[in-house]
């Protein structure tokens, strides 16, 4: 260690004073604050970036960076604070933190990790800021995907009815015409019995109409 002592003239008289009776640079750094930060927001997070310039290799190792972002309009006392884990001189925001549509600054500084015994110091100064916001989330409209659901499964389920009515009108061609419910339109007039060999083409043709009617409303 070193002793810091001042020496100088005062009222006529040399004095000495001690300032420090042992002093270790290693336990007092400043280094000096962060360069260049640069961010990139896309819909899914913000990556922040940056570089720090007269630190020896030994010290970059072991730095320690707290990161303060906030809406851009606020004021820093509000801002929201982080010591980042990683000594890399970079990080990421999710989204998910970030509200649409609203300006974000950030700025970042830093020190000798905590952590290290051999070395010690106090925060930097802050960086100079970078502003950014999140992009905007392509929305999906909710009805879109519930129209392209609904023609996915529209179309088996056409196919198994097709193949309900040819079995259904197969068997009313051997005993009496049963035409389901939904496609009773399908006969002239109420109990009025149509021959097989007709029942089924009308109802093919009722159904493939609903089929194509559906379809266009879906879309």
């Amino acid at each position: 260690g070193y002793r810091v002592s001042l020496q100088g003239n005062f009222f006529g008289h040399n004095h000495s004073y001690t300032i420090f009776p042992e002093y270790n640079p290693r336990e007092h750094i400043q280094l000096d604050a962060p360069l260049d930060i640069q961010s990139n927001a896309t819909a899914s997070k913000c990556r922040l970036w940056w570089s720090v310039r007269n630190v020896p290799w030994y010290l970059a190792e072991i730095l320690q960076y707290e990161l303060q972002y906030k809406e851009h309009s606020t004021s820093w006392e509000v801002a929201l604070s982080k010591t980042l884990p990683s000594s890399l001189p970079q990080v990421e925001i999710e989204a998910t933190e970030l509200r649409s549509g609203i300006a974000y600054a950030a700025r970042v500084r830093c020190k000798v990790s905590e952590n290290e015994d051999s070395y010690h110091s106090q925060w930097s100064e802050w960086s100079q800021t970078t502003v950014f916001q999140r992009a905007d989330v392509p929305e999906v409209s909710e009805k879109l995907l519930n129209t392209k659901t609904m023609q996915f499964l529209f179309i088996p389920l056409s196919f198994v009815t097709l193949l309900y009515l040819f079995w259904n009108c197969k068997l009313s061609s051997r005993t009496h015409i049963n035409c389901p419910f939904f496609l009773k339109r399908c006969f002239l007039t109420l109990g009025q019995k149509a021959s097989p060999a007709l029942t089924f083409p009308r109802q093919l043709l009722f159904f493939s109409h609903s089929i194509v009617c559906t379809m266009g409303i879906l879309r």
